[in-house]
C-alpha cells in the first residue's frame, strides 16, 4: 500500500481546509494543522493500495483553486501552495511504486496545474534531499519538469519517494527564539548531532513560545524517543523545559513499541496516532 503526505501551504482559512479534506475522500487519514506555520499536513493511505495517488490529485486542484502564495506568511519553509508531495511505500509494498507514483504525479502537475516540480528522494536519479531542493531550487537547480505555461501564486512542488519518517516537535516553555535554533543546531545531523535528524528553531507566535521541529529520516538510528530526549536534555542543560511534545502526522506503530511506558506517558504519544490504527478504524 501507498502512503502519501502532502505538505499544504495552508494552516488557518477553515473552509479551505474542509474543501481540502473534503477532496480527499475515504484516502484521508489524519490532519495537521498549524496556524503559526501556516501549513497542514495530510495523511493519505488506503482503502485500496494506490487510492492515495487518486485523492492526491483530488487534493491538489482544490489547492491551486484557493491559495496564492504571493499572499501567504508562515514560519515554515515553502516552495509552493501545495508544497511538498512524498510517496511511501508501506511494509509489504515494493519501493518502486513510490518512485513510480512520485514520476506520475509530477508529470500530472505540470500538465494539469502548470506548476515546475523538483523531484527528491527515490525519485530523484542524484536522491538529492528535500532540504537541498528549498535551498537550491531556482537559484543553482533548476527544476526536473517545467509546465509550457505557469500558473500564477501556486510557486512549485518538491515531489519524492522516501521510507517512512516521523515529523515530531518539542515546544519550549519559553519565547526565545535564539535558544531554540541552538538546541535545533546541536540534535541535528549536519551540524554533528543525531544521525537522521533534521531540525529547525522556530517561534510560535500564537503561543507565545517557541519549538524544536525535527524530521526524523533514519528511525532505525534516531527514533521518537532519543530524539525527543536528546531536545529535553540539552533545554534542561540550558534551564528550559519541553513543555509539550507534538506529532505531526502520523507514526508507525513499530515506531511506537519501541518507546518506553514512562516516554509515552511524558510526550502523550498513544496508538491511536499510528499509522496503522488508522488506516483499521
Amino acid at each position: 500500500m501507498l502512503e502519501c503526505v502532502p505538505n499544504v501551504s495552508e494552516g488557518r482559512a477553515r473552509a479551505s481546509l474542509d474543501a481540502f479534506a473534503a477532496a480527499c475522500g475515504p484516502s484521508l487519514l489524519d490532519v495537521h494543522r498549524d496556524v503559526d506555520h501556516h501549513r497542514s499536513v495530510f495523511t493519505l493511505a488506503g482503502p485500496g493500495p494506490r487510492d492515495a495517488e487518486r485523492a492526491v490529485r483530488a487534493l491538489a486542484r482544490e489547492v491551486v483553486d484557493r491559495i496564492d502564495l504571493e499572499r501567504h506568511e508562515g514560519v515554515h519553509p515553502r516552495l509552493g501552495a501545495l508544497d511538498v508531495v512524498p510517496f511511501v511505500a508501506l511494509d509489504g509494498s515494493d519501493p518502486a511504486t513510490a518512485v513510480e507514483a512520485a514520476h506520475a504525479f509530477g508529470a500530472w502537475a505540470v500538465d494539469e496545474l502548470g506548476t515546475p516540480v523538483f523531484f527528491y528522494g527515490f525519485a530523484d536519479e542524484r536522491d538529492r534531499t528535500l532540504p537541498s531542493v528549498r535551498a537550491s531550487a531556482f537559484r543553482t537547480r533548476a527544476p526536473d519538469l517545467v509546465p509550457q505555461s505557469s500558473r500564477a501564486g501556486v510557486g512549485a512542488i518538491a515531489v519524492g519517494a522516501r521510507p517512512v519518517l516521523v515529523a515530531i516537535n518539542c515546544e519550549l516553555d519559553r519565547d526565545d527564539l535564539a535558544l531554540a535554533r541552538t538546541i535545533a543546531s546541536t540534535v541535528r545531523e549536519r551540524d554533528g548531532g543525531l544521525p537522521g535528524v533534521r531540525a529547525l528553531g522556530l517561534r510560535l507566535a500564537s503561543r507565545e513560545h517557541v519549538q524544536v521541529s525535527m524530521n526524523l529520516v533514519a528511525l532505525d538510528q534516531t527514533g521518537v524517543q532519543a530524539a525527543c530526549e536528546t531536545v529535553r536534555a540539552r533545554a534542561h542543560d540550558r534551564g528550559a523545559a519541553v513543555t509539550r511534545v507534538e506529532l505531526v502526522g502520523l507514526v508507525p506503530a513499530a515506531e511506537l513499541d519501541r518507546c518506553t511506558p514512562e516516554f509515552l506517558e511524558w510526550s502523550g504519544l498513544d496508538v491511536t496516532q499510528t499509522i496503522e490504527h488508522r488506516l483499521t478504524h
